[in-house]
């Protein structure tokens, strides 16, 4: 059944509220999820996306109810992912000439899926547009890389709607269909997760492209991902937080993650987080266990952390299993700006906090040399080195004390600014962007950190 996004715009997709799972085992679905399609009417119709494969034949008997599928002028595939053009088999056989408009390396993705059956590709790039009637057009951008090589977004004038394909999406099934019909909390968690896991591997490019899209003045009034709740209400909410993830995002918090055979690793993992608590107060600390927690969740906090810890016993020279196939997925997500520490439990040999060490450093961390490797079980020496290692992971410089250049005024972390609801602890660089001076009102930019 159709619903109405805006105008003679509407979403014909497929609502997958059983959905657990996403490209296999590689993303985790706890709120199951949906395949956006959009149906525009106008002069000519047009079909955006289709839906996930194992849907196909539903999809189409659906779009049939809503509309002659002989009257579809065009066809505009975003991304070729059998996500989103898994129904353009059962579809064709029904229209087999319909243009479908999509990038060069879409109809590579779709012929390698597919086959090569003779379909009636039309090759877009970024400026191109097509005529729609009443005095709109569909204009293309190339998102290559957002996710896959083939993506792009659509841009509708006069609706002003950016079907942005995987950007700005969600893994969140919703019968309320927008964004701000939805639970907020549950939707920006995971817009955060979707980013954390799947898009930000590529956010130099994500970066780029979002500046492009500011330079191009792009009205945009609302925004409608091919996963996910349509952003109605203030759309740019999202496309603000895209700016500001893609730009090595991190909070104020340290993330701790570990394995362990019989306790030991797992007592040094506690120990850190209240190590960093003691030290830091309103320093957010996360900690996991990799084998008993979900890896996309996990994933997710690292995302928004400034430093992680990581831990594994030695298990035959190596690291346990499940830390390596973690640290594996690290590499993969390309966290950047953020610092790291490792340490580990073991009986003889001792190799897994270097092992450690290396891959994190390979995954792009600032990785401290200090680390906590007990033999057998941790002693008082261990705790010791707790602290030695917190010291190091989290700067002495997030604790200096910063003056103002225009009144003298000094902003002391340990203090805070209680009257402007700045907590003791909070350092300088975690300040919000629109804190000022408590005494002459300037903006933080004209503070210079003190020489302690």
């Amino acid at each position: 059944m159709r619903k109405l996004v805006k105008g003679n715009v509407s979403w014909v997709g497929y609502m997958d509220w059983e959905l657990d799972n996403f490209r296999g085992d590689l993303y985790s679905v706890e709120n199951g999820s949906s395949q956006n399609a959009y149906l525009i009417e106008e002069e000519k119709t047009v079909l955006i996306d289709t839906v996930w494969t194992p849907h196909r034949f539903d999809f189409v008997e659906n779009l049939k109810n809503e509309v002659d599928i002989h009257s579809i002028d065009l066809v505009v595939i975003n991304h070729g992912e059998c996500d989103h053009s898994g129904a353009l088999l059962a579809l064709l056989e029904e229209i087999p000439d319909v243009p479908i408009y999509c990038t060069s390396n879409a109809v590579k993705s779709l012929e390698g899926q597919y086959g090569k059956r003779g379909w009636n590709y039309h090759v877009v790039k970024t400026g191109d547009s097509v005529d729609i009637g009443n005095g709109k057009e569909l204009v293309f951008i190339e998102m290559k890389m957002l996710s896959w090589p083939d993506s792009m977004a659509t841009y509708m004038t006069g609706d002003n709607i950016l079907f942005s394909a995987d950007t700005f999406g969600q893994h969140c099934a919703s019968g309320e269909l927008f964004a701000d019909m939805g639970d907020q909390t549950v939707l920006c968690r995971e817009a955060m997760k979707y980013y954390a896991n799947i898009l930000n591997p590529f956010a130099p490019v994500m970066l780029k492209k979002l500046r492009y899209m500011k330079e191009i003045n792009l009205e945009i009034e609302m925004i409608a991902p091919s996963h996910g709740a349509i952003w109605r209400n203030d759309p740019m909410q999202i496309f603000d937080k895209y700016m500001e993830w893609a730009d090595a995002y991190k909070e104020d918090q340290v993330t701790i993650v570990y394995d362990t055979m019989w306790g030991g690793t797992a007592k040094v993992a506690h120990a850190i987080a209240s190590e960093i608590l003691s030290l830091s107060p309103n320093t957010v600390v996360k900690v996991f266990c990799i084998s008993k927690a979900d890896k996309n969740e996990i994933m997710t906090e690292v995302f928004k952390s400034k430093a992680v810890c990581v831990g594994s016993p030695t298990v035959n020279g190596r690291v346990m299993s499940s830390v390596a196939g973690w640290l594996e997925m690290l590499m993969q997500l390309k966290f950047k700006g953020k610092r790291a520490a490792a340490f580990g439990c073991y009986g003889w040999s001792g190799e897994s906090a270097q092992i450690i060490q290396d891959r994190l450093r390979e995954a792009g961390f600032e990785v401290i040399n200090e680390t906590v490797r007990p033999n057998y079980n941790p002693e008082q020496l261990d705790f010791m080195e707790v602290k030695s290692l917190v010291n190091a992971l989290i700067p002495r410089q997030e604790f200096s004390r910063y003056v103002c250049t225009i009144c003298g005024e000094i902003y002391d972390p340990a203090v805070g600014d209680p009257e402007s609801g700045i907590p003791a602890g909070t350092p300088f660089e975690f300040l919000p962007d629109d804190w000022s001076c408590p005494v002459c009102g300037v903006t933080k930019d004209k503070f210079v950190r003190m020489d302690d």
